[in-house]
């Protein structure tokens, strides 16, 4: 049956752009958020969370495929892609849902089998709507430059969903979760004063470079007028409580002295049988004047309740915008292209594939580059909270992305079309890889030169996301253009089979970039959960004591630097490695220039006439 096709009017760009909106802001919500929810919100250790998301993945590559098949043999009066569009973006908005409402009875195994089960389940479910909605760029446009501008639309529709939600998770899910939090029923105010609890409290002198001195001053249990007001899910108080600045809301006087999250740190530990202590980290300047004081008060609220409540109804949000404006794409768009497409077994759909050198090439291609990009993005909002850090990490972190996102928009809208009139796809290519590259030389420079505001990091975040925006768009029209060449080759056009692949790919890529990321947050202790207090002998009090003694006997610096600056290496010169192997790979394998498209496109045209 041949293939009916026509110019796109507007109506319908804009319905297959707004789904690509929605489709992104779910992805990138759980690419970028998922480890962090499960491994710094709710205690999962970071390499087991590493292995679960790797394990999704090799999932994928068996679901993928087959899920591809089944997109090519379906048949009904509403066509072959929106059907399965539909269903899959009705299944995975509740999945995503669940994924991130986790109940907080879970802990242990239980916990670690609802994030395995809901997160392979979640990447299920998004292949459902994935596949059909890439594999309809070929099936109902014109080939060449419609196909390359639909392509470039979708794509910068993606980057503004992934956008939306990189600039708005944070504080959203902080505004959201406080709101709910403080009127939720599990939080609990307990008091303990040194009148009726058994209470310990360190004053610690830091110098200039925040590592303990050495220099201690101990308020013991009934010397001193110690009051401290906790706040907290009744859970967090059934057993050892331990927080610290990480994980709360504080505010601590000192004699006449006042601090809070900008201008001091703190370790609190409570055990069960009702002794506490408390050290609080101060400057050498504020050492001094605090040596005699006998009276400490604090104000601290657990935060980690908070970002529960956060996510698990900004996520709904996100669901139900997705359902929104994938209906509008399934309304907006009809299936223009009739083409028939050959079904096959798996087995012989990897061979097709095999067969077809540059769609793998270009396989190979995206899951590289997207390593790179993912393995920043899982590792930057620990960058914020724990290396620039500070009150205002939140906001920080929010100014960078939005930043950032606005880059990649611009760059995908903008500065690719402007590119594109002066250079071939594959010069700009080069461009963005060494830009990437740029980028990250520049990022890296400035972590290890110790910069602690967060302006001067807007410069390689410029080269880096602007090198991201375009290639996003320029790896989907490669790719597209593997369809033509395998149709050439194989005599036989399979879209779906090879789009089914670039959905494998990208989610392979988050789950190795979430892997080496976890690896690098277990290695470096970069989490809440790391920071806790270990006990000792089950007791977290004499295990902050014991810390104590240390910075007594020796000093101690408070956050490891041999950390941080493991943590600045991991998200810089791994994406540097990965875009060179990219680089190269693609240099010597892709042969789809604009010549050689033009002369795969009069080829089929001679065949068909």
């Amino acid at each position: 049956m041949g293939e009916t096709t026509r110019s796109l009017t507007g109506k319908e760009k804009f319905a297959y752009g707004i789904g690509a909106v929605g489709k992104d802001m779910v992805y990138m919500l759980s690419a970028s958020y998922i480890l962090y929810y499960y491994q710094d919100i709710l205690g999962i250790e970071a390499w087991i969370m590493g292995i679960i998301l790797l394990i999704a993945r090799v999932f994928d590559a068996f679901n993928d495929p087959i899920m591809g098949v089944i997109v090519a043999k379906t048949k009904t009066r509403w066509g072959k892609f929106r059907p399965w569009l539909f269903i899959g973006t009705i299944t995975n908005a509740v999945i995503l849902y669940l994924m991130f409402a986790c109940p907080p009875t879970l802990s242990g195994s239980g916990l670690v089998a609802y994030a395995a089960v809901f997160y392979i389940l979640w990447g299920v479910t998004y292949t459902m709507m994935d596949i059909p909605y890439w594999s309809m760029v070929p099936a109902f446009t014109k080939g060449g430059k419609e196909r390359e501008g639909l392509s470039a639309l979708a794509r910068s529709c993606a980057g503004v969903g992934s956008a939306i939600v990189t600039i708005v998770t944070v504080m959203a899910v902080s505004a959201i979760g406080s709101s709910v939090s403080a009127n939720s029923s599990t939080n609990v105010t307990n008091t303990y004063t040194s009148s009726t609890d058994a209470i310990t409290a360190y004053i610690v002198e830091l110098d200039e470079a925040s590592v303990a001195t050495g220099n201690v001053y101990e308020i013991g249990s009934g010397a001193g007028n110690i009051t401290l007001n906790i706040t907290a899910d009744a859970s967090e108080f059934e057993d050892n409580l331990s927080l610290n600045a990480n994980n709360t809301d504080f505010k601590i006087v000192v004699g006449s002295k006042e601090y809070d999250n900008s201008n001091a740190t703190f370790d609190l530990t409570k055990d069960v049988n009702g002794e506490t202590a408390i050290a609080v980290y101060v400057p050498s300047s504020d050492f001094e004047q605090l040596k005699d004081v006998d009276a400490i008060s604090a104000d601290i609220t657990s935060t980690r309740q908070v970002e529960r409540y956060g996510f698990k109804y900004f996520s709904l949000i996100i669901a139900i915008l997705f359902v929104v404006f994938i209906t509008i794409t399934c309304v907006g768009i009809k299936e223009k292209s009739t083409v028939d497409v050959k079904t096959a077994g798996v087995g012989e759909m990897f061979k097709a594939l095999v067969m077809n050198d540059q769609a793998m090439t270009m396989v190979i291609t995206i899951v590289l580059v997207n390593s790179a990009t993912y393995i920043t993005s899982n590792l930057l909002i620990y960058f914020f909270k724990y290396d620039l850090a500070g009150a205002n990490w939140e906001a920080n972190y929010t100014l960078f992305n939005t930043f950032a996102g606005g880059i990649q928009i611009l760059a995908m809208m903008l500065l690719f079309p402007l590119l594109r009139k002066v250079f071939n796809t594959m010069k700009i290519f080069d461009i963005c890889i060494y830009a990437g590259i740029v980028g990250y030389i520049v990022l890296l420079g400035l972590a290890l030169a110790g910069v602690t505001t967060v302006y001067p990091f807007l410069v390689p975040g410029f080269f880096i996301m602007a090198a991201v925006g375009i290639l996003n768009v320029i790896v989907t029209v490669f790719l597209a253009n593997t369809v033509d060449y395998g149709e050439l080759k194989n005599g036989r056009r399979d879209e779906s089979v090879i789009f089914s692949m670039q959905t494998f790919v990208v989610k392979l890529a988050s789950g190795i970039a979430a892997l080496i990321a976890s690896i690098a947050l277990s290695v470096f202790h970069i989490s809440d959960t790391d920071s806790a207090i270990a006990a000792v002998d089950g007791s977290v009090v004499k295990g902050l004591k014991e810390i104590i003694s240390g910075i007594i006997a020796n000093g101690a610096t408070v956050v490891s630097n041999n950390d941080i600056v493991g943590l600045r290496l991991t998200m810089t010169l791994a994406p540097i490695f990965v875009l060179i192997v990219a680089f190269t790979i693609f240099k010597k394998k892709y042969i789809l220039t604009d010549e050689k498209l033009a002369e795969i496109s009069n080829e089929l045209a001679a065949k068909k006439a």
